[in-house]
Formats: C-alpha cells, sequence, structure tokens
C-alpha cells in the first residue's frame, strides 16, 4: 500500500495527515516561532543576527517535519504562504525523485477542513487508477 501523507503548513504549525484508504491520523507540529518585530530604517547588524536565528530555527523546524513525513511515496502540501514552497526546496535537497508531490496555495483552514481535503484529494487520485483498468478492459472488449 502507497505512503500517503497531506500536510497543512505554514511559519507557525505544521498538520501532518497520514492516509490510510479512507482513515486519517493526524499529527501537529508547533515551529514555536516568536513573532518578530521590524523597526523602520536601515539595517543593523542586530536585524543580521535575527534573520540567522530565524532562519536556522526555521531549519530545524522544516527538518522535523520531514522526519515525520519519513518516505511517503505521494505528498500533498497545503498552506497559505511561503512555508509550502520553503519546504518543497528543502524535500528537493533530501533527495525525494521517486515521490509525487501536489502543492496547493489555500487560506486559513481548521484541522477539520484540512484532513477533509487531504482525504478529498487522494480519494480522487484512488478512483482514477481503479477506473483506468475498467476503461481498459471495456475499450479491448468493444475492439473486438
Amino acid at each position: 500500500m502507497k505512503t500517503r501523507i497531506g500536510l497543512w503548513i505554514d511559519h507557525k504549525k505544521a498538520l501532518i495527515v497520514f492516509v490510510a484508504d479512507n482513515n486519517a491520523e493526524t499529527k501537529l507540529i508547533s515551529s514555536n516561532l516568536k513573532k518578530h518585530h521590524r523597526q523602520s530604517g536601515v539595517a543593523t547588524p542586530a536585524d543580521d543576527i535575527r534573520l540567522r536565528e530565524l532562519t536556522e530555527h526555521l531549519n530545524n523546524y522544516y527538518d522535523e517535519v520531514i522526519s515525520v513525513i519519513g518516505t511517503a511515496e505521494e505528498i500533498l502540501i497545503i498552506g497559505p504562504g511561503e512555508a509550502k514552497g520553503e519546504l518543497m526546496k528543502r524535500l528537493e535537497k533530501a533527495s525525494v525523485d521517486k515521490r509525487l508531490i501536489t502543492i496547493k496555495t489555500a487560506d486559513k483552514m481548521t484541522d477539520a477542513e484540512i484532513e477533509a481535503t487531504v482525504l478529498d484529494h487522494f480519494n480522487q487520485k484512488v478512483r482514477r487508477q481503479i477506473l483506468r483498468p475498467e476503461i481498459t478492459f471495456w475499450a479491448s472488449l468493444l475492439s473486438f
């Protein structure tokens, strides 16, 4: 059975949905990212230090998400901002050449909406895979 995972991610949290048949199990990972207040004006060395700390913090967060995803064969990434693209870049560096990855932009969603979206996405793929052999079978009968 294929391992399918859908996840909603932003810089604050990642909700990972593990899909098996029509069932789903979820896991929440929080980045514990503190809000960064910017000052107007010229960049200072302190801003550079904060930016490096933020980058390191996010890299650790993405590493944790990737470790939970494991060796999933199909991944759906949903999210409102830049985090989904940043995670995708990290996945590409982690050699995910044999994985099927889909990215969709979505605004804020409840946990139940995320789970329903992931299940719907993978159920549509399952239906298509089931229909193809039937279509091939009936097409072969019509050709006689």
